[in-house]
C-alpha cells in the first residue's frame, strides 16, 4: 500500500487547530480530577482501547492517584478508512474483570458501534460496573445508541472529522498535538 506523504502532511498544514495542546492538557488534569473523587474506592481494571486511547490514557493514567490494573483491547471499525465498517476485534481483554468495576478509556465517542460494543463485551462478561472515559464527545444527532453517554468527557467536539492525540487520519497523525479537524471535512 503506497501512502501518499505529501498529501499526509497537507492535511496537517491546512488542518484547523480545534483545541491547542494546552486546552487538551487542561480537560485531562479536570477529568483526572473527576475519575479520583470516583473511582478511588472502586478497585478498577482499566482498559486502553487501542491505538485511539493510546495517548490520552498515557497522559491520563499517571494523574489517577489509587490502585487499578491496567490492560488494553482493541476493537475497530476503521482500519484506517475516514468511515466505519464492521467491528472488528484485534485483541480481546486478557485480564479478568468479573465481579469488579471497568474504567474503559477511549478517544472519541462518536457514532458509538464500537464504544457500544466493548461496554456490551465487559458487562456480558461479567463486569459489576462499566465506566467510560473519552478524551473527546463528538457533538451529532448520529449516536448508535440514544442511551450511550461517556461518564468521563474531557472536551466536546463539533461534527468534523478530527485528528490528534491518538485520533488519526488515514492512520496518520495521530501524535498531533491538539485536536485538529481536516479541512472540508
Amino acid at each position: 500500500m503506497s501512502v501518499d506523504l505529501a498529501h499526509i502532511r497537507q492535511v496537517m498544514a491546512e488542518a484547523d487547530c480545534l483545541y491547542t495542546e494546552a486546552q487538551v492538557e487542561a480537560a485531562i488534569d479536570q477529568l483526572a480530577e473527576v475519575i479520583n473523587g470516583q473511582l478511588a474506592e472502586s478497585n478498577p481494571v482499566v482498559f486502553c482501547v487501542m491505538n485511539g486511547g493510546l495517548i490520552f490514557s498515557g497522559k491520563l493514567l499517571p494523574k489517577l492517584n489509587f490502585p487499578l490494573e491496567l490492560s488494553y483491547l482493541h476493537a475497530t471499525r476503521y482500519r484506517n478508512e475516514t468511515s466505519g465498517g464492521e467491528l472488528f476485534w484485534k485483541a480481546k481483554p486478557e485480564i479478568s474483570f468479573i465481579d469488579r468495576d471497568v474504567l474503559i478509556i477511549d478517544d472519541i465517542l462518536d457514532e458509538g458501534h464500537t464504544l457500544g460494543a466493548i461496554i456490551d463485551f465487559c458487562r456480558h462478561a461479567g463486569a459489576r460496573a462499566v465506566h467510560t472515559a473519552v478524551l473527546i464527545d463528538k457533538d451529532h444527532d448520529r449516536k448508535a445508541r440514544p442511551d450511550l453517554k461517556a461518564d468521563f468527557v474531557g472536551l466536546p467536539c463539533i461534527d468534523r472529522y478530527i485528528f490528534g492525540y491518538g485520533m488519526d487520519y488515514k492512520g496518520y497523525w495521530r501524535n498531533a498535538p491538539g485536536i485538529y479537524a481536516v479541512k472540508g471535512l
